[in-house]
């Protein structure tokens, strides 16, 4: 297996871990949830796993696999603000979880571009 088909699955190795430890560990990621957006913070917990579990599933298809990468780009987009809410949360923490939380900030770019790789990797081979 070449490295641009491995690369997919390894996207969405990580989207599926992700989205199961949504279901597994809710509390933790409840508390990322940013205040400003309606209803309990479970509910988007258990949304954003189910759109995690999805998205891997679509990139794990290579007949869904653009659309798929171009819905994970913006889905790493969308979390961003729950990201930002757990730096801000965390900001009087010890070190490394400071440090840990800071980190998921600039994160986000590189799954983004990793996403809109793996969408016009696809493109060649539909």
């Amino acid at each position: 297996m070449s490295r641009s088909e491995r690369s997919p699955l390894l996207l969405a190795g990580l989207l599926a871990a992700a989205g199961t430890a949504h279901f597994a560990a809710p509390r933790w990621f409840d508390h990322t949830v940013p205040r400003s957006l309606p209803g309990s913070p479970r509910t988007w917990t258990y949304a954003s796993g189910a759109v995690e579990l999805a998205l891997a599933a679509g990139l794990a298809l290579p007949r869904t696999r653009k659309a798929a990468a171009l819905a994970a780009a913006a889905f790493f987009v969308g979390v961003f603000p729950a990201n930002v809410k757990m730096a801000v949360d965390w900001r009087h923490r010890p070190a490394p979880q400071k440090a840990a939380a800071l980190g998921r900030l600039p994160l986000q770019v590189p799954l983004v571009l990793w996403a809109r790789g793996v969408a016009k990797g696809a493109e060649g081979r539909s």
